[in-house]
């Protein structure tokens, strides 16, 4: 999505006065409430009234108590931090980080996301929506309405809610009228009122994942726009190469043949990886349902993981590399507890639910932010239960299993470059 055109007035534009030479930073909150002040009266304002405990207070913190924003919760404005933000300057209290389930309904036909689960603020910050947008606001981890940013390679977005109380009120209004809107932590300066974006962010991500979370997988630092690169994919058994070319990860000529796809790796050896790669992404998966193999399920897992030891960079290296292994509910108990002891996590289950009928489902163990942050795994009484479901519906039809993981590879947009498939508005 484009930026902003030399005829449509920018964010800082809007919030800008120019009396002389010199230009006022945009946005600029105590500036704005000294100008109404003097339009009000000429002689000196009486303290304005504490607000009630909120993020409507947070500018009364700030501008008026003098407080520390690192003090401050950005997501609800309380007091009690447990945390900092990993992304702008201020702190998260526990009950934010704990859980920030969705608010409301997004603008615009928007369904929202599924509840957050608990202690998932972190992941809330991966997980993406159909249309190729974060779910969540990269402020509160929630949010209604959200802005969208129209940077080209920028997938983030932010409620009103935070926007008018960490910018300045009427801040959301003025950008949901511009044609083309870039973020705050897109834009060149960092500071935008009350809101302001620490250096190095990508670093404090990671740490923040480092610190926070409870997975022994390692988090890659996101990659900055200019130098991410096409993705090298291994695809074996199934072929995902459509489902990457929809996202725009895949694209025309040479880069187009950055995939490849091999039904059988029997004979590969570590000098043909090698050879491929560096691979950024290894794919594999058990048969589909109805597909016939000479071999059983527990082999598909063998092989992948054998592969997969191949494909990987060394332990000490910084470049991102993700995995993902698809079953088509067809491991027995035995060989699900040997791929939770091969791949260091416990599998994910995700269904294709139409109406009220299940049509199929999968389970999913991979290294992919947020993946596990979307969907659970399933119970054993209702993994039956599911499997019963599925039976009984397979003469409806069911999406093939690389459609039903499509949306987990949409993360890796943080990491490597992607075509834009099409426009969208700036509200969602």
């Amino acid at each position: 999505m484009a930026q902003s055109t030399l005829g449509t007035p920018s964010l800082e534009a809007l919030g800008s006065r120019r009396p002389g030479p010199a230009r006022r930073p945009a946005l600029d909150v105590k500036a704005e409430h000294r100008a109404n002040e003097i339009l009000l009266s000429p002689g000196k304002q009486p303290r304005p009234p504490a607000p009630q405990r909120g993020r409507e207070s947070i500018a009364y913190e700030v501008t008026e108590n003098q407080r520390d924003i690192e003090a401050v919760c950005l997501c609800c404005g309380s007091l009690q931090v447990h945390t900092r933000h990993p992304l702008f300057e201020g702190g998260i209290c526990a009950p934010c980080k704990v859980s920030r389930p969705g608010r409301g309904t997004p603008a615009r036909g928007r369904t929202p996301a599924a509840h957050v689960p608990q202690d998932r603020f972190l992941e809330t910050l991966f997980m993406y929506d159909e249309d190729g947008y974060q779910s969540h606001c990269s402020i509160c981890a929630a949010g209604n309405m959200l802005l969208i940013c129209e940077s080209p390679e920028c997938t983030r977005c932010y409620c009103f809610e935070c926007v008018d109380a960490l910018v300045g009120p009427g801040t959301s209004d003025r950008v949901h009228s511009m044609h083309s809107w870039v973020c705050f932590l897109c834009l060149p300066f960092p500071h935008h009122g009350l809101l302001r974006r620490r250096r190095k962010w990508r670093d404090q991500l990671k740490a923040f994942h480092d610190l926070q979370a409870d997975s022994p997988l390692k988090m890659y630092k996101t990659v900055p726009v200019g130098k991410r690169e096409p993705m090298r994919v291994l695809s074996l058994f199934g072929n995902i190469k459509q489902e990457l070319a929809s996202l725009g990860f895949l694209g025309t000529g040479s880069e187009a043949e950055r995939l490849w796809h091999l039904e059988d790796v029997t004979d590969v050896v570590r000098r043909d990886v090698e050879q491929w790669g560096p691979i950024d992404l290894v794919y594999g998966s058990t048969p589909a349902p109805g597909h016939a193999s000479a071999h059983s399920p527990g082999w598909f897992l063998f092989q992948f993981h054998r592969v997969l030891a191949y494909a990987r960079p060394p332990p000490s290296s910084p470049k991102p590399f993700f995995w993902m292994f698809v079953d088509n509910l067809l491991l027995t108990s035995n060989d699900q507890a040997t791929a939770n002891r091969f791949l260091e996590i416990e599998p994910t289950t995700l269904q294709d639910v139409r109406g009220r009928v299940v049509r199929g489902a999968v389970r999913v163990w991979s290294n992919i932010p947020a993946v596990r942050s979307r969907h659970s795994a399933l119970a054993p009484e209702e993994e039956v239960s599911l499997l019963a479901h599925i039976t009984r519906s397979t003469e409806l039809g069911s999406q093939p299993p690389t459609a039903l993981v499509k949306n987990c590879f949409l993360p890796l947009r943080e990491y490597f470059s992607y075509f834009s498939q099409n426009s969208l508005p700036l509200c969602k």
